[in-house]
């Protein structure tokens, strides 16, 4: 039922809001430092210790900058750290911005194939315009990177460097963007006139000129570089004219893509089924985006145990809620902005996805956790925004993890048999407007 508001009801409302004399004061506090400042609860320090009882070694942190790339990020510290265990090089790190290269043609490509799918329905139709959104992004899965990784390999950092247009990818997403949306036009008019056999040849020209934007954006990445580095005992290593699939296999030759399972906790969808985000794969014929959904506690005892045996979890969480960039804190209590507002806030986590208050918005790196006597205190974080956030890596109490916490990347062995089970399939795809898309 409608409903018109009067100036009756605001003057009641403003005099409500006036008749509590502690307003005042914390509107004068809100309004000077922010919501955030004034409403900190700076007893979160005495709790967040950074003392862990499973750690990782791990040193330097790295950078994604103005960019969407944190799933790769994340995806390449997982397997930076197995390098630097198994060949005790802790700072070795690899190129993002190979990796980044060729998702940009692989994407595009996958567009195309969108596009052409779906050139009979109407351009203002829900799927057509979340592809054409899709165009340009950089943001991704934990899928996504594996695929890249499993096709084209990896490259040391020194091999392919970061550029103005890796670190703030602003300027090229929005200039490939466009130029797809304007090919998406063209692609489907052939299609709808039944134009099949110039399709090919248009798309392969498009293909061409989205490899020369990202040539000239990024650079091309090298075919074959020289391995060179220290490990921690100071021993110099180099092995020359490696492809970067030929490093991959040889270097890191059982790390097995296909042995890890995405486990996610969406509290509003089924529990126990598989589900698949189609709209967001990227490399045709490859790795599907698969998500197993469980209750929380698999996510948790899954992680711990894969941390114990000394390997990194890569994690999708909404890093926006409830997080201190500056001391690296991760905790539910953080801002007391129910207490600052005088109104209820909480959400369950299934209401926070149904009306998109909740999301995946970024990905990180689990490298430790803290455990008395079986239960979780805090996690250790490895974040991708450089050392000048946090110490080195975030620290997070285990009630964020249970609230903003929504993807582990595991080895199927950390699974339960039904479990296993499920994640071989089959598969509920999802829309590209799904809550966990």
């Amino acid at each position: 039922m409608a409903h018109e508001l009067t100036v009756q009801e605001l003057e009641k409302f403003s005099a409500e809001f006036n008749k509590k004399p502690e307003n005042k004061v914390v509107a004068r506090a809100a309004q000077r430092s922010g919501v955030l400042e004034a409403s900190y609860n700076d007893r979160v320090q005495g709790q967040l210790t950074r003392v862990f009882s499973t750690e990782l070694d791990t040193n330097n942190v790295t950078n994604q900058k103005h960019s969407g790339r944190c799933w790769l990020f994340a995806t390449l510290n997982v397997l930076r750290h197995a390098f630097g265990k198994k060949y005790k090089a802790k700072d070795f790190t690899f190129s993002q911005a190979y990796n980044f290269f060729w998702d940009k043609i692989e994407r595009a490509n996958m567009f195309y194939n969108r596009i052409l799918d779906s050139a009979d329905m109407p351009l203002d139709s829900r799927q057509v315009k979340a592809d054409l959104d899709f165009a340009g992004s950089d943001g991704g899965q934990f899928q996504m990177a594996a695929a890249l990784v499993e096709k084209y390999g990896v490259v040391p950092s020194y091999a392919m460097p970061e550029t103005f247009n890796t670190n703030d990818t602003t300027g090229f997403a929005t200039a490939l963007g466009d130029k797809l949306k304007k090919d998406a036009l063209v692609l489907r008019h052939l299609k709808q006139y039944g134009k099949d056999d110039e399709i090919k040849k248009v798309r392969e020209k498009f293909l061409s000129e989205v490899y020369q934007m990202t040539a000239i954006a990024v650079g091309e990445p090298p075919k074959t570089f020289d391995l060179e580095y220290r490990d921690d005992d100071k021993k110099y290593h180099l092995e020359k004219n490696l492809t970067p699939l030929e490093f991959l296999h040889k270097y890191m030759g059982d790390v097995d893509f296909d042995d890890y399972v995405v486990l996610t906790n969406a509290p509003d969808h089924d529990y126990n089924k598989l589900y698949g985000l189609p709209a967001e794969d990227n490399i045709e014929g490859s790795l599907r985006i698969k998500l197993l959904n469980v209750p929380m506690e698999y996510l948790s005892s899954a992680a711990i145990a894969q941390l114990k045996d000394g390997e990194a979890v890569w994690f999708g969480n909404d890093v926006l809620r409830q997080m201190d960039r500056k001391t690296g804190y991760l905790d539910t209590n953080l801002y007391k902005l129910d207490d600052l507002f005088g109104v209820d806030l909480k959400m369950s986590k299934a209401d926070r996805l149904k009306t998109g208050v909740g999301q995946v918005s970024h990905a990180m790196t689990l490298v430790g956790v803290d455990e008395d006597n079986g239960e979780v205190r805090q996690w250790k974080v490895e974040n991708s925004w450089g050392d000048k956030s946090g110490v080195k890596g975030f620290v997070m109490n285990n009630e964020w993890f249970k609230d903003y916490v929504y993807e582990v990347v595991v080895h199927k062995k950390y699974l339960t048999e039904n479990q296993k089970k499920l994640a071989e399939g089959p598969i509920t795809d999802l829309p590209a407007w799904d809550s966990l898309a």
